[in-house]
Order: structure tokens, then sequence, then C-alpha cells
């Protein structure tokens, strides 16, 4: 972010910055950005808010709007789909994907997403809809970006954080991980050579931490798969990758956070913040007694069951052994403040698992 701003005020552009997380849809929509960065957990939300609109019409407009979402959700870059489907999302950017726009101020250009993985689902939907979200990736020791997609130059894959930048190197490590070399990389730490030689191989290397691969026609757009440190090994001996199966469960409207969980056990498990906003609009329409406790709303049987109907369909082309085999519901918000999440929304999986170390013994008890 910093680095944005510092390229914000070289190309002399005005910069606005959200009041806070609750208003930035007003926000948007008074200021008209031509360009705004975001993490993907404010585009999940983006996205759910638009969702819950559409689950509250009716009749022909109800239809004509999942219609136009099951649309998105199959767009290809460069005009790749067939010429009956770009007709049908002429009809669905006239009637649908025009009122998007007009939710995130009708005039963006590009919207950088990073800090942690998109959805590949997403990234079809908003640039289906004319929101060009383009994500990248990098860290702030490669100051910060190694990767970006952009549309020019067929620069654009869905699922990847784009092509490597130029007089950049990366390559993948033995075992996965993404490393990098080049004029962006840090010389090292301030004042903390042992640190600085953890993550530096012969000076030059820096090892990022990610988990990563190559992919695409000619094998040049970056794909990161998870951070290395988060992966753990079932008491089974197989490996579960956590963050990919987590952005997985929150692609769903009921489930506002989730962290998968372990460790040397048997098999994974899920801890669940539901969206209690979403929630609560499902129990009154199917009348399920919730009341307005959110105490009470995850002792529900319905409700459980209705979240774990989301844990299951959500997961349930993975492997088995990836597959959680249980769940708790916690109804506790995680936040900045809390102490659970980063600023840009990450989870802080230590703080997490002490936090909630009651509901994890429940779950292998």
């Amino acid at each position: 972010e910093r680095m944005l701003l510092y390229l914000y005020m070289l190309s002399g552009v005005s910069i606005y910055f959200a009041e806070s997380l609750d208003t930035i849809g007003d926000n948007l929509r008074e200021v008209k950005p031509q360009v705004f960065t975001a993490v993907p957990r404010l585009l999940e939300k983006v996205y759910d808010k638009i969702i819950e609109k559409g689950a509250g019409l009716s009749g022909l407009k109800k239809a004509l709007f999942f219609w136009a979402v099951s649309l998105a959700e199959e767009w290809e870059p460069y005009g790749q789909n067939s010429g009956w489907y770009k007709f049908k999302h002429s009809i669905a950017d006239k009637l649908i994907f025009s009122k998007w726009r007009e939710a995130v101020g009708g005039n963006a250009q590009a919207v950088a997403s990073g800090s942690a993985a998109l959805q590949p689902r997403l990234s079809r939907v908003f640039n289906a809809a004319g929101i060009p979200v383009m994500e990248g990736y990098g860290l702030t020791e490669t100051s910060p970006v190694i990767a970006v997609n952009e549309m020019d130059n067929r620069g654009f894959m869905v699922g990847t954080v784009g092509r490597v930048l130029d007089d950049v190197e990366v390559k993948i490590a033995d075992d996965g991980e993404i490393l990098c070399k080049g004029p962006n990389v840090m010389m090292g730490y301030y004042k903390d050579p042992e640190r600085t030689d953890e993550v530096m191989t012969d000076k030059e290397w820096f090892h990022t931490g990610d988990i990563g691969e190559f992919t695409g026609p000619k094998h040049d757009f970056l794909k990161i798969t998870d951070r290395k440190k988060e992966m753990f090994k079932t008491s089974g001996g197989k490996y579960v990758a956590p963050q990919p199966i987590e952005n997985m469960l929150k692609s769903s409207r009921f489930i506002e956070n989730a962290i998968i969980v372990g460790e040397g056990k048997k098999h994974p498990a899920v801890i669940v913040v539901p969206n209690f906003e979403n929630v609560e609009f499902w129990c009154k329409k199917h009348n399920v007694k919730c009341g307005s406790d959110k105490e009470e709303i995850i002792k529900n049987q319905k409700v459980i069951d209705r979240i774990w109907e989301e844990v299951t369909n959500c997961t349930d082309h993975l492997g088995r052994w990836e597959q959680p085999k249980k769940m708790e519901l916690c109804a506790t918000e995680w936040t900045i403040d809390g102490g659970e999440l980063t600023p840009t929304l990450k989870l802080k999986r230590r703080v997490v698992h002490d936090k909630y170390s009651h509901l994890i013994e429940k779950i292998y008890s």
C-alpha cells in the first residue's frame, strides 16, 4: 500500500481513504474512483452484498439476477467465450452488471487485489461485470511486487497472480517454495543478519515462504497454492494446505470466516464464524426461530445443519484427507481489534488457535 501511495503521488493523482470498513460502499459511490486497491476479503464482502440484494428480489427479477451471476461465472478473458455467450452477456450487462458497476462508483478501470489469494470465481464474476480486478503478488521484502495480472499483452489469467515482472527472476524450489531474485529484493533485515540468513540463499535468492507453481500455455503465469508454514500433517501422514480450503469456505454467503485445524489429528476439522446477517435473513425466510443472540444462533440445530451443508458443498471435490470431518461454530466475529486478523484481514493462526483452543478440544475430544 505504501508503494502504491508513492506511485499515485508520483503520477499526480488524487488519493482518497475510506472512512471505515462499514462505509466503503458509500465512499466508492461518492468518490467514483478510476483505480482502487482491495484485499480479497473486501471484494468478498462486496460480492456478498450484491448476492444478498439479488436474493431479496422475487419473480422474474430474481431469475434474471441469478442467470446473470451464473453467466459471469463462465466468463473467460480475451473473447474466448462463444458468440452466443457474448450475446447473452450483452443482455446481462445492460440489465444487471451495469448496476454492479454503479455500486463501486461506476468508473473503475482497475482494481488491484493483493495480500491474500483471490477466489477464481470472484475474479471471473467481477471481470465479467466490467469491474477489472487484477490480482498481484509480492512481499514487503520484494519492494513489494513480484508478479501481477494486467490486461495488456494477454497478461491476465484467472486463478494466477500474473506474469513475473521484467528484470525479476523466480524459481520454484524442490519443496515447492517460491524463490525470488532481482533488484527489487531487499538487502536484508536491518541489523538482523541471523534472520536475513534464514531467508536469503547466498545473499541472492529470497525465500518467500509461499508455495507455488508456474502454469498457463507457456508456463509463465505464477500460481500461489499455500503458505509453507501453514501446511500441516495429519496423524495419517497426509499434508493439508489450509488456506485454499478456507478461501473455498468463505465463498459461501453463510460463512464470514473459517480456520482449518487438525495438525497431528486423524482428520481436519473447521471452526466457522457465521455471517450472522445472512444467517438471520435465512432463518426469517424459512421460519426458523433462532433469535438475535449470536450464542443462541450457533446452538440452533437447523442453523448448524445449514452451515455444515455449505461446508460439505464447498469441499466435496477435495481429497478425502483434506475434507473437514467436523465443525464448530464460533459466536465471536474475528476482527483486527480482537487480534484474530491482520490489518489486511488475514488470519493470525496462532492467535485463533490460542483463543479458541476450547473449540478445538471439543472437536477432537
